[in-house]
């Protein structure tokens, strides 16, 4: 097995807060013919339920290669943050752990969220004030749930707590057998509250609202798609929060970070990165 993690490069880590979130710090590398550039803004990655900053480790060296400090968060609980009684954290600790890290940076970030992540970041763009937005196969808001909703025959009644997820070898589509053993390694249990908070297959009434009219930012929908149900689940989405759209067709939710083709969507996030916050070259090193 491949443990990715173990290949991401030296980074500086951080503490944060009363619950010890732990927070990677990967500087972001210019290009190497440029002298100076215009200032980016920092990439903060928000990681979805039962994962953590590993789930990212794919994705991270690109981003950081092309220029783009990237801040990699772990919720409370999560990861090598301080661990805690997961059957009393909410939806709303987590919004507050997004909010603590926030504090941290000295300028609005792009926020980069996946899954759970994407409904918090959601949540957040609605009143922080960011450079960007970007939700890579997010739970959906009540709104796009209300438009088109999952089946009620797909749904499950969670415990005091929701175990990791039993990931199969021979199931997925888009990821090799040491993906799925990368994650088996670090996969954990989530917060059922969370859950029955914005999850409508885990007993949530609806979900969490999202108002779009309130998120200003540029903003970017990724959609890892299997159906036209779930096709039109993004379009939604992006509609919602007027972003732009990528639906990438017969790729898996967990795929689209640990894949075979992961670099589709972080190619995707970085060509839409550089047209909202373009590199303008001052001097180039001669030839």
């Amino acid at each position: 097995m491949t443990d990715y993690t173990q290949l991401l490069p030296e980074h500086e880590v951080k503490k944060i807060g009363e619950h010890d979130l732990h927070l990677e710090i990967f500087a972001g590398t210019p290009p190497h013919d440029e002298k100076t550039t215009t200032k980016k803004p920092p990439l903060l990655f928000v990681h979805g339920a039962y994962t953590g900053s590993w789930m990212w480790s794919k994705y991270i060296p690109h981003f950081a290669q092309h220029g783009w400090t990237c801040y990699v968060m772990n919720l409370r609980s999560h990861y090598k943050s301080r661990v805690m009684d997961m059957t009393k954290i909410t939806f709303d600790d987590y919004l507050e752990d997004i909010r603590e890290v926030l504090a941290e940076l000295n300028e609005p970030p792009v926020l980069i969220g996946f899954s759970m992540g994407g409904i918090l970041s959601q949540k957040i763009a609605e009143a922080a004030t960011l450079a960007g937005l970007v939700i890579i196969d997010s739970s959906i808001s009540k709104e796009v749930h209300g438009v088109m909703p999952y089946p009620g025959s797909d749904r499950i009644t969670p415990g005091i707590i929701i175990p990791a997820p039993v990931r199969d070898e021979l199931t997925s589509i888009d990821e090799a057998a040491e993906d799925i053993a990368f994650q088996r390694k670090y996969l954990q249990m989530e917060s059922s509250k969370a859950f029955s908070t914005f999850s409508v297959m885990f007993g949530a009434d609806g979900g969490v609202s999202i108002n779009g009219e309130l998120i200003h930012c540029p903003s970017l929908v990724i959609k890892a798609v299997s159906s036209e149900d779930e096709d039109q689940r993004g379009k939604l989405t992006a509609k919602q929060l007027d972003a732009a759209y990528a639906g990438l067709w017969d790729t898996t939710h967990t795929g689209l970070l640990v894949g075979q083709r992961y670099m589709e969507p972080v190619d995707i996030i970085l060509e839409w990165l550089n047209r909202q916050h373009p590199f303008e070259l001052t001097d180039k090193i001669a030839n």
